[in-house]
């Protein structure tokens, strides 16, 4: 889908130059204050103050032209898996740009080959100033770059222009909390969007904001998360633990649960227990994975204070995702924990996401309860998992909103969740329902493939 509007006659604007003006006097005056937070940061993390000369722009020049691809974290790569998979079957190597070291070392052990023979190089993007991005450009010769996600970063958009690199926003949004607010500001990332070469949006919704903001290439190419390879070994894993340990057990999954939803969410989960066992009815058990791993401890001390018998993922499980025994052999019969006794698995490990999911009838996903917004709901759409989201879901527009309207989503608070898990069937989204949804919104990177070849070789109209 493309659509176009008029662009403005002039980009900067007159104030937009000047408040640019000041924002590189600020990165002047600044730096040494970024490169101590980076040196702060890399006494609990040392990858963050490793490969400094990275963030000034400094590599070895290289011998060909490289598609560069700028995703700032974890999260930005997993979008961006998918298309980097499918650049890598041509000619042109890859460079990756990110801003924390969980993106960097994603791409390394995402594509192991690839960095070893040269054809993908993930490097941390360059401070935001034209001077570390002269260096960068001059290293790799970027034919365009494609930003992932919601990056808006001025001094990116401007070297970009100034050094003539197409730079694309892809799997773009313009969350509508960030649009509102940005509109009243007299300098904000709205005024610097219009820079882009062109955008990529996962929606109609999304491509009205942009058009809005005076660009002229709008194309809608959906959600690339839905085109996410999924870990194979994690899904065995979790059919193999949910015969042997869980039988006919209905199963919830609760993902990425953030600070201020804990509370709220365990008293949830000890009334449903309860009334399932009022009504005679075999209890569920409740898969709760918080979003962060320092918050794993907490959450622990809060479900032991709220009297729900639980175990940790930890203490059930191996590494291999295998069930622990007594005699610390994994292949016996005899478990260390009866799962069927337990209220709740408390989730205490990172990137077992698509573990918890697939053992799960249903999905509520966190963040959407608090003021701080639902996180995405694209893993248990991809395994056909019907979802419950909170009430604040201004973060995922889409798919959310999408989602809702072919039924595959409910928007719920605590109290209505009750009700609809007492009252209603978990899997409350037929399968009819959730093919369509995902014929509908599934191929984002070959879409996003056709858009950028129409925006870098328009054909007449």
């Amino acid at each position: 889908n493309r659509s176009t509007v008029a662009k403005p006659s002039l980009f900067p604007s007159f104030n937009t130059r000047i408040v640019l003006a000041l924002y590189r006097l600020i990165w002047a005056v600044c730096l040494p204050l970024v490169l101590f937070f980076l040196y702060w940061r890399g006494k609990k993390e040392p990858a963050y103050f490793k490969f400094l000369a990275e963030r000034f722009g400094r590599h070895k020049l290289r011998d060909k032209s490289h598609i560069w691809i700028h995703a700032v974290s974890l999260g930005e790569v997993r979008s961006a898996v998918p298309l980097i998979k499918r650049l890598l079957l041509d000619d042109t190597p890859v460079v990756t740009t990110h801003f924390t070291p969980a993106g960097r070392s994603a791409i390394m052990r995402l594509f192991p080959d690839a960095v070893a023979d040269g054809r993908l190089t993930a490097c941390y993007v360059p401070f935001d100033y034209s001077a570390a991005f002269r260096r960068f450009f001059k290293a790799f010769r970027p034919v365009y770059g494609l930003v992932m996600e919601v990056e808006f970063w001025p001094g990116m958009i401007m070297s970009s222009r100034k050094y003539g690199v197409p730079l694309y926003l892809c799997n773009g949004q313009y969350p509508s909390r960030s649009f509102e607010r940005d509109q009243q500001r007299f300098f904000s990332r709205a005024k610097i969007v219009p820079g882009f070469a062109g955008v990529m949006v996962k929606s109609e919704l999304q491509a009205a904001r942009f058009r809005m903001l005076g660009i002229d290439r709008v194309a809608i190419t959906g959600e690339m998360r839905f085109d996410q390879p999924i870990p194979q070994a994690h899904i065995a894993a979790a059919r193999t633990f949910r015969t042997a340990a869980m039988g006919a057990r209905p199963v919830i999954t609760m993902a990425s649960m953030v600070v201020g939803e804990d509370v709220s969410a365990l008293d949830m989960i000890a009334q449903v227990q309860s009334q399932f066992v009022q009504r005679g009815l075999e209890k569920p058990l409740f898969i709760y994975a918080p979003r962060a791993p320092e918050r794993f401890d907490v959450v622990a001390e809060i479900i032991a204070e709220k009297s729900l018998s639980y175990a940790k993922r930890s203490d059930v499980l191996d590494a291999l995702l295998q069930i622990k025994s007594e005699t610390g052999n994994a292949k016996t019969d005899i478990a260390k924990i009866d799962i069927n006794g337990l209220d709740i698995v408390l989730g205490d490990s990172l990137g077992e996401m698509y573990f918890y999911l697939e053992l799960c009838d249903l999905a509520i996903v966190g963040g959407g309860f608090c003021p701080k917004g639902s996180h995405n709901i694209s893993e248990p759409l991809c395994l056909r998992k019907p979802v419950i989201i909170g009430p604040n879901d201004y973060t995922i527009e889409f798919p959310a909103r999408e989602a809702l309207a072919y039924g595959v989503c409910l928007q719920l608070d605590f109290s209505q969740i009750i009700d609809q898990l007492i009252n209603h069937p978990l899997q409350f989204a037929s399968d009819e329902q959730m093919t369509a949804f995902l014929d509908a919104h599934s191929g984002g990177t070959a879409k996003t493939l056709a858009a950028l070849d129409d925006f870098m070789h328009p054909t007449s109209r």
